[in-house]
């Protein structure tokens, strides 16, 4: 680890193997702690390149936990965090109301390092049982077309790490390798990124692995749809630019979507918008959301439409319905 860290400082970047031997490394406890926090601190300090995703992306995969889960017609909903802005959990209410208007959702997500509150922390706030069995799984998602994949119980080098992180409080390349390494790998994925040099890198790694997907990045920052400004869209298919007025409503003020500041709020918000009585700004960052994940899993489709009927469904509160026999699946079993 001492020639890397050296080779790091001196700002050179490593290649793909020497990245994918990294994260193996790690997994055979062939490093210490020290060394694991100066890596992560040592790659922080700049942008990281294609070669070291795919080999980061490559190992972790490779050591990953893999249930039996088919995710042939399954999207995943997972954004890298690290955008400092503090919304509330956008991701994680559009994969509930995505869910229950019957399309399937095979989410991955983690505790917030940098963040008040990841999905991890509101799931299991609500009472979500963690798990890697394959029966239990299935199960969720024959029944609620949703399953929840808590990183650590998959990622023996994420689990590995996370006291690590989570001791430092600031984003690491981890967060980048979150969306990137769902154990089955879902067809189809909705995604965002806190910057535009690495929406470019996530567009050309997905191409190659997703039948289709979405990598979102708000230019003012956001890793999601955000509505305060332009959202570049990278898919498969094309490359746009999405904004308030594709879907014929007005920009919102950042701190009409900020997320609170506890995991009691967070959760708060989450159920509020699924009852269909969120504010009118975090009904409709989710109804867009919603639909760019619509459009992502069915291309035909136009986000205006998917936009509208999205919106009409979070306001029936039937997401909320669906939610709560979720949650009591996991209260009971």
């Amino acid at each position: 680890m001492q020639a890397t860290l050296t080779q790091l400082i001196q700002h050179r970047s490593l290649t793909k193997s020497q990245a994918k031997e990294i994260i193996l490394g790690i997994g055979k406890d062939a490093f210490s702690d020290h060394e694991i926090v100066g890596l992560m601190v040592s790659l922080q300090t700049r942008s990281l390149t294609l070669d070291e995703i795919q080999g980061f992306r490559e190992a972790l995969l490779e050591l990953a936990i893999t249930p039996d889960i088919d995710a042939s017609n399954a999207i995943d909903l997972c954004g890298t965090g690290g955008d400092g802005k503090n919304t509330f959990n956008i991701s994680t209410t559009t994969s509930f109301v995505l869910a229950s208007m019957g399309y399937q959702v095979i989410k991955h997500g983690n505790y917030g390092v940098s963040s008040m509150c990841g999905s991890s922390n509101v799931l299991e706030h609500l009472g979500v049982k963690f798990s890697n069995d394959s029966g239990d799984l299935n199960k969720q998602k024959e029944q609620f077309n949703l399953c929840f994949l808590h990183a650590p119980l998959f990622h023996p080098v994420m689990k590995k790490v996370a006291p690590l992180r989570k001791s430092l409080g600031i984003p690491t390349f981890f967060n980048i390798m979150g969306p990137l390494v769902n154990p089955v790998q879902p067809a189809y994925q909705l995604t965002g990124t806190f910057s535009l040099e690495l929406a470019r890198i996530y567009h050309h790694v997905l191409s190659s692995h997703r039948k289709n997907y979405s990598v979102l990045h708000s230019m003012d920052g956001y890793d999601e749809i955000s509505l305060t400004g332009d959202t570049r869209v990278f898919s498969k298919l094309d490359d746009t630019i999405l904004n308030a007025t594709n879907v014929n409503v007005e920009s919102i003020n950042p701190q009409e979507i900020h997320g609170g500041d506890s995991t009691e709020e967070a959760a708060q918000i989450l159920t509020s918008i699924l009852k269909g009585e969120g504010t009118s700004s975090q009904n409709l960052v989710v109804a867009l959301n919603t639909a760019q994940g619509i459009v992502t899993l069915n291309p035909a489709k136009k986000i205006d439409e998917a936009f509208a009927t999205a919106l009409a469904h979070i306001h029936s509160g039937d997401a909320f319905r669906h939610f709560e026999s979720f949650i009591k699946y996991h209260k009971t079993n």
